[in-house]
């Protein structure tokens, strides 16, 4: 391939921990240039040979492209040669404005996994109008954060229409179980946010805000519920709270907002970890309020992070690949409809969430965007996984990426 070949899409970032991973299921799932024509995206070439070279000889002919987040022009350049870019270079606030305005100028359509709310937010401010002026379809979290949670939603409000004529006003979602790890990666996001918020007080504020993603025409004002632990009766569990529902509940939150309020206008959406029935349940549950509590302490701070990071992954580390393929997920919704009918889901994954299951449901949105703008039904902007998406993301996902939806 020439290098004024036009790409269905550029995999960006292929380098980093989590791009190799999804660079490695595009390989095995779509191979190259058999109907789908892309190519791997970095700032080193040296790394993309490397890459190529661990992918093994099926990717000898997978075309590199150099381009880096800090040079205008080297990412306006890759832009100009494909329809759509994955981006997987975080924190994606130090390091993912330049690629969104490339994108949204050149109506280049874009999707991330990045779970930084406060970096989507002024995301939308900026590029909103640049986007729907030139078509661009942007769709951030498209990972662990925030697809199982938004398409489960999107699920369970089907369920709910079908089965009670009308929409569930509350939802509750509830991790029963999952196996994986961290890397350095999403530590180094996570401690970026924890300064940013330290800097800046308005910016607590803002993270407060559970519509923060929401147009500003959104007149949901219901209050949510944000407890530390408590007693779901819908999901019969006690609850501790969930580390990614800071950002899971926005996105569920915008995806009603830009459906014109599909869900219900005072819709309440939370997310928690589920800890079990009776005593022992309730005594977990107050242990793992303490211990998040604890954890995001210790990272606020410098010397306690110092000592906590000497513990963690380092950026370019994570889970090995037997921990990936051993790794799952399990999550449980609840809605309560008008009736009073509690309607119940469950989402599952078949591998660790934040990297080896990740990287199908990335790539799976990636497709099924670019299937969407075929289709032309949709206009630029940024949408979320299910308003742009909706069923055809869960339908790719259950055929291709070990993910299922299914109604109890």
């Amino acid at each position: 391939m020439t290098e004024t070949t036009k790409f269905d899409l550029v995999l960006y970032g292929a380098t980093s921990f989590v791009g190799s991973i999804t660079a490695e299921y595009l390989l095995s799932q779509y191979g190259i240039d058999d109907g789908l024509k892309w190519a791997i995206a970095a700032r080193s070439q040296d790394k993309l040979d490397a890459l190529k070279k661990e992918l093994g000889p099926g990717a000898a002919h997978l075309p590199t492209i150099i381009a880096n987040s800090t040079d205008e022009a080297s990412l306006d350049a890759m832009c100009a040669r494909t329809r759509l870019v994955i981006s997987t270079v975080g924190p994606y606030a130090l390091y993912g404005e330049k690629l969104v305005r490339a994108c949204a100028s050149s109506g280049t359509h874009y999707c991330d996994l990045t779970g930084e709310v406060q970096w989507i937010a002024a995301m939308l401010e900026k590029y909103q109008d640049t986007a729907r002026e030139s078509g661009a379809l942007i769709v951030n979290c498209c990972g662990f954060d925030s697809i199982p949670s938004d398409i489960g939603t999107h699920f369970l409000q089907r369920v709910a229409q079908e089965r009670t004529g009308g929409p569930c006003a509350t939802v509750e979602l509830g991790v029963a179980a999952a196996k994986g790890g961290f890397s350095g990666g999403t530590i180094a996001s996570l401690v970026n946010v924890l300064d940013e918020a330290k800097e800046d007080p308005s910016l607590r504020k803002k993270l407060s805000n559970p519509y923060l993603l929401c147009p500003d025409d959104y007149e949901n004002n219901a209050r949510q519920r944000t407890a530390a632990y408590y007693y779901s009766n819908a999901l019969k569990s006690w609850c501790a709270p969930f580390v990614m529902a800071g950002i899971n509940t926005r996105v569920v939150q915008r995806s009603n907002a830009l459906q014109d309020s599909r869900y219900g206008e005072q819709f309440r959406y939370s997310e928690y970890t589920l800890t079990g029935d009776g005593f022992a349940g309730r005594a977990k549950a107050i242990a793992m309020t303490a211990g998040m509590g604890g954890f995001m302490s210790a990272l606020s701070l410098k010397p306690t992070r110092k000592l906590v990071e000497r513990f963690l992954p380092e950026p370019g580390e994570g889970p090995s690949k037997k921990q990936q393929e051993n790794g799952f997920f399990n999550i449980k919704l609840a809605g309560t409809a008008a009736t009073g009918e509690i309607v119940r889901v469950r989402v599952t994954g078949d591998r660790d969430p934040g990297y080896g299951s990740t990287a199908k449901m990335l790539s799976e949105a990636a497709l099924c965007i670019l299937e969407t703008a075929d289709s032309g039904g949709k206009p630029g902007g940024f949408w979320t996984p299910a308003s742009l998406m909706g069923d055809a993301l869960r339908d790719r996902l259950e055929a291709n990426a070990g993910l299922a939806f299914t109604s109890l």
